[in-house]
C-alpha cells in the first residue's frame, strides 16, 4: 500500500468536489490510480484526456507510483 496526495483541476476537481485528497492505494502506475479514482469517483473524463504528473514533472501512464509521490491528473483546459 502506498500514501499518495492527489491533485485535481477543473472538471476533476468540480467532479471531485475537492482539490486534494490524501489516499492509500494498491496502485502501481498513474494508470492504475486514475482508474481506480475514476471508479471511485465517477469522473467523465476517459484517461486518453487527462495528463498524468508526478511530483511536478509530466510522467508516462505506466510510471512507477512512490510511497509519498503528489500526483496531479491535468484535464484539457482552456482559456486566455
Amino acid at each position: 500500500m502506498k500514501d499518495i496526495e492527489v491533485e485535481y483541476y477543473a472538471i476533476l476537481r468540480e467532479e471531485r468536489g475537492c482539490k486534494r485528497e490524501s489516499t492509500t492505494t494498491t496502485a502501481q502506475t498513474p494508470r492504475d490510480l486514475y482508474i481506480e479514482l475514476q471508479k471511485k469517483h465517477g469522473f467523465s473524463l476517459s484517461i486518453d484526456n487527462v495528463k498524468p504528473a508526478i511530483n511536478d514533472d509530466f510522467v508516462d501512464w505506466d510510471h512507477h507510483l512512490q510511497t509519498n509521490d503528489k500526483i496531479v491528473f491535468i484535464p484539457p483546459v482552456t482559456g486566455g
